[in-house]
């Protein structure tokens, strides 16, 4: 969400702020800090033309930095248990990226996000209403393709939300977690054996376990990776990242992309995350491209239009690559 957003759906809603530029709370000492922004952020959105809003905004921020597609989470759980209505949300979402897809040309699609702060039980709950909501063909909820979660990672054992990953699975939504950021790679691990995640948000722990490695990179499970938001997000974990563990993850055959993350509470938006993670590692055009497609890979597009999107990519790298001499 832009800076001036959370100001203006804040002073209409009436949340008070601590500052009156939001951007001076973005600093933190862990991801237990940045939660508590995330956390304050979220509640400015009371109404659903506060998500329409937020949905439009997020597409075309990111299609001014090359953003051709994007999987997109959103956590409700709290707006869920404050009274507001998950259909309401999901469709106001759907006419936020509906719009900008038409304004800007990129794709969008949505992971819903469990919120581990509240429980299994809390998950299980919502996860049914989405589920139901689908079966039900309710607006936007085609676009819903895909289950997460989020929020801390310390202390909570990924089997427990063994049900609503369940529940999703067999609804038809593909599988990712949030894992690994500030967890041990033995929790990374259960994600993808206990809850059947396809996909791992972060996975920096995972050279913990050198067989996961080994079992991740044979398999090909796609991990997303933030490295400079991990930085900004967590300096306890990662102070630079020229000490990240990403270059370390292509290196051993993972197949790890660039990622945003949050943009606007790290600073960052998907230019910063290429030209400083390549700054960090010396990687030049060729392993930009290569990490490009490596995303699309990592993606939920069906064949065909990831091979639409791969063929971009290529036509890019091929109208940069120096002339033959």
């Amino acid at each position: 969400m832009r800076t001036s957003t959370v100001a203006e759906l804040a002073a209409k809603n009436g949340i008070a702020l601590a500052h009156e530029d939001p951007a001076q709370m973005y600093a933190y000492e862990d991801l237990t800090g940045f939660l508590e922004i995330f956390w304050l952020v979220q509640s400015v959105l009371q109404t659903p033309d506060d998500w329409e809003h937020l949905a439009y905004e997020s597409l075309v921020d990111g299609a001014a930095h090359g953003l051709r597609y994007r999987e997109a989470f959103f956590t409700p759980a709290r707006h869920l248990l404050a009274g507001q209505s998950l259909a309401d949300i999901v469709a106001a979402l759907d006419r936020g990226l509906a719009r900008a897809e038409r304004d800007s040309g990129a794709r969008g699609r949505l992971i819903f996000d469990i919120d581990r702060e509240f429980g299994p039980d809390v998950a299980t709950e919502q996860v049914t209403e989405l589920v139901d909501l689908r079966r039900a063909g309710s607006a936007g909820t085609e676009r819903v393709i895909g289950l997460g979660m989020d929020s801390t990672e310390l202390g909570v054992d990924p089997r427990s939300f063994s049900v609503p990953y369940g529940l999703a699975r067999e609804a038809g939504l593909r599988l990712t977690a949030h894992q690994g950021e500030n967890s041990p790679a033995s929790a990374v691990a259960s994600a993808i054996d206990d809850l059947g995640c396809e996909r791992i948000d972060h996975g920096i722990s995972v050279f913990e376990d050198p067989e996961l490695v080994r079992r991740v990179a044979d398999r090909r499970i796609p991990f997303t990776v933030c490295p400079n938001a991990n930085v900004r997000i967590n300096p306890d974990v990662v102070d630079r990242v020229e000490d990240h563990v990403f270059d370390k993850m292509r290196r051993a055959g993972i197949l790890a992309a660039l990622n945003t993350d949050d943009p606007a509470l790290v600073g960052l938006d998907l230019t910063a995350e290429y030209e400083l993670t390549a700054q960090a590692y010396g990687y030049g055009l060729d392993e930009l491209y290569d990490i490009a497609a490596d995303a699309v890979d990592s993606s939920w597009l069906d064949d065909s239009d990831a091979a639409a999107l791969r063929a971009e990519i290529t036509a890019s790298r091929n109208a940069s690559a120096p002339p033959d001499r």
